[in-house]
């Protein structure tokens, strides 16, 4: 496309009799623009479609998602509009949206720069770096408060990550998570870097924690802490969770369940291994470095934390974990209990909130969707149920019943009458009166023997 300057000077140096490749080279341009632009075929500052545009049919769903979220990523844009039935590729997308002009600008937004950085080597296995992620407003099913927790974990060289959700960040849930962690990288490296949290590091006595150098240990891997204040010693997991969140957190739908996305974010931390590097001036991927690591191979189980979870009893004498639901003695319905899983154990413990264990049941698998039962449960609950049954009649709920005389003494203390209950009346005694009126009809009858009138009482 030429500008108006270079469309005179072709003009002016085709009337010089300047040949069209002389001026396209001047000009640096092909000779079929410089010959439509002198022909009359083309206008500057207008570039012609040589085909239909792909992107031309999505621009108003790109224009809704960029204001609804500007600063959603163009590659998670690129992959809603594939399933919508795009063809064009991530960088006709990219294009589009900057000739367009379909990203509107976030003010708040302010880039750090004018920063020096470093690049730090890593080489193949010898490093794993781990981080909570905090992911706010969850879906409303989750039942885990404002926040779900994520962690992840990345190899240092490769730069290949994975992440497990998690129910909190205590230190049995962070040794379940990380195992899962380890388990999907397909390894383990020599050293783990985590930053100074307090499950790991001991930030009063400066040293790593004795339960997580215990879970090391079953590991066999070291353990490096950051430097307060310098998030940059691990990069590659501070750029993987900004992928986690942008990738698949920012659209995930309200009605995806826990188990639903953990498989998805297996799903896109996958797809990320073909990310394109470029090592030793070779072109290759993220995959390909990655398995090319050599990781340790992992224990056959977890490190055994004990882990423990607090549920609530259904009327059904049923308690929920991990996608199946185990069974109790019946009396419990509405209470808090505890769950309690050792990891690695095939074993699942329920106990009061006192330490009564009162169930205890093979362990299903997660998601499995199943309900275990203790046959003992099953006919206590039975026995429970029928014992209740009564012949006595229902309760009629449109029996006529006022306010009870209690209720009517506490209305009048309500509005500041006096009391009108029986403790409170003033008894009158009626036999004085009557004596009087009996002693002057006596005097009226004495006094006129003649008359039959009396005085009427």
């Amino acid at each position: 496309m030429l500008e108006w300057e270079e469309e005179v000077e072709a003009h002016a140096l085709r009337r010089r009799g300047w040949t069209i490749s002389a001026i396209a080279r001047h000009l640096g341009h092909d000779r079929k623009t410089i010959r439509a632009y002198l022909n009359g075929l083309r206008e500057p500052g207008v570039r012609r479609k040589s085909t239909p545009n792909l992107i031309d049919g999505f621009v108003d769903y790109c224009r809704i998602r960029l204001a609804d979220d500007p600063h959603l990523w163009a590659a998670t844009l690129h992959d809603e509009l594939r399933e919508l039935g795009y063809a064009g590729s991530y960088q006709s997308l990219t294009a589009a949206i900057r000739t367009l002009g379909l990203r509107p600008v976030c003010q708040a937004c302010h880039a750090a720069s004018g920063r020096d950085v470093a690049i730090i080597d890593h080489p193949p296995g010898a490093e794993t770096q781990f981080d909570w992620v905090e992911l706010p407003d969850p879906p409303p099913g989750w039942d885990c408060g404002r926040q779900a927790h994520l962690l992840m974990g990345a190899l240092s060289h490769s730069g290949r990550w994975r992440g497990v959700l998690a129910e909190s960040e205590d230190f049995p849930h962070l040794v379940e998570a990380l195992d899962g962690v380890l388990r999907r990288l397909g390894g383990v490296t020599n050293a783990w870097r985590f930053d100074r949290m307090a499950t790991v590091f001991d930030n009063t006595g400066g040293h790593v924690t004795a339960a997580f150098a215990a879970a090391a240990k079953h590991y066999g891997a070291t353990v490096m802490v950051c430097p307060p204040r310098r998030g940059n010693r691990k990069g590659v997991v501070e750029k993987a969770n900004h992928s986690a969140a942008q990738r698949w957190w920012r659209t995930l739908a309200d009605d995806v369940g826990i188990l639903d996305a953990q498989t998805g974010i297996d799903a896109v931390s996958a797809r990320m291994d073909a990310r394109v590097r470029r090592r030793d001036g070779q072109r290759t991927t993220v995959g390909a470095l990655a398995d090319a690591e050599s990781l340790r191979p992992l224990p056959a189980a977890a490190y055994p934390a004990q882990l423990t979870v607090t549920r609530v009893v259904s009327p059904q004498a049923l308690v929920g974990f991990r996608g199946n639901r185990y069974s109790v003695p019946p009396g419990l319905p509405g209470a808090s209990v505890q769950v309690r899983h050792r990891l690695g154990d095939g074993v699942l413990h329920i106990a009061t909130t006192a330490g009564v264990v009162v169930a205890t049941h093979a362990l299903a698998p997660p998601g499995a969707g199943r309900l275990v039962r203790d046959p003992q449960h099953v006919a206590a609950l039975e026995k429970a149920v029928l014992g209740a049954f009564s012949t006595r009649a229902p309760c009629r709920h449109k029996t006529r019943r006022p306010p009870s005389p209690a209720a009517t003494a506490e209305a009048a203390r309500l509005r500041g009458q006096p009391a009108h209950d029986s403790a409170e009346r003033v008894v009158i005694d009626l036999a004085p009166y009557a004596a009087a009126a009996a002693h002057l009809g006596h005097t009226t009858t004495s006094s006129t023997p003649d008359s039959t009138e009396t005085v009427p009482q």
